[in-house]
């Protein structure tokens, strides 16, 4: 008698959800796929997060200048140019994801309306961020959730320099997980946070 096969263990949702490619899910680009590789340096915000965040944004993201200050795959920048964004700075610190993301953006066609930054966003935003345009900006803030742990003080920092640096009309989307209180950023009053465990994202007009 032949040895019976042992069946495939069944993967589990969030196995499921990394494997699924991601794809642009509205606007112009909707339905192209950004090729990824898993790589421990990244984590992609999952896209029922992503559709949600952009199913809040609405007008938010018209005509404004989207900023992904961990951008990782570049899902964020990318989904906002297509939905209307009037160009898209994307800061990476990975070298190889950055250009990645600048081979996208060139294969695309649309490499004149984004920046791709190969440095530390933490650097970026205190030094390098846009200031000779008043265009408002469309800040997405997704780091390692790690981040809001081992460097909360540089976090914090990070947020500071935005409120004193965006021009009028800009909008954050926050993302971490449930080890951050949002209360610690201030202005509860302009905070709509959303829980999609394990994130927690928080839209700030």
């Amino acid at each position: 008698m032949k040895p019976r096969k042992k069946s495939a263990p069944i993967p589990s949702a969030a196995e499921r959800e990394l494997a699924e490619p991601i794809r642009i899910l509205g606007g112009d680009l909707r339905n192209r796929i950004i090729p990824f590789s898993v790589d421990a340096r990244t984590r992609p915000m999952k896209g029922r997060v992503r559709k949600a965040v952009f199913d809040l944004l609405q007008d938010d993201v018209d005509s404004r200048v989207a900023i992904d200050l961990f951008a990782g795959t570049g899902a964020l920048g990318l989904e906002a140019l297509s939905r209307g964004a009037n160009r898209a700075i994307l800061i990476e610190r990975h070298f190889p994801s950055a250009e990645a993301i600048r081979r996208i953006a060139a294969e695309w066609e649309i490499g004149e309306l984004v920046t791709v930054v190969a440095a530390d966003a933490f650097h970026w935003i205190a030094h390098d961020s846009p200031r000779e345009s008043q265009e408002p900006w469309l800040l997405f803030c997704s780091p390692p959730y790690d981040f809001y742990v081992d460097r909360i003080a540089d976090m914090l920092a990070l947020w500071n320099h935005f409120r004193r640096l965006a021009p009028p009309g800009s909008v954050a989307v926050v993302e971490s997980d449930e080890r951050f209180d949002f209360a610690a950023l201030g202005e509860a009053e302009r905070w709509d946070v959303r829980e999609y465990p394990p994130a927690r994202v928080g839209v700030w007009r």
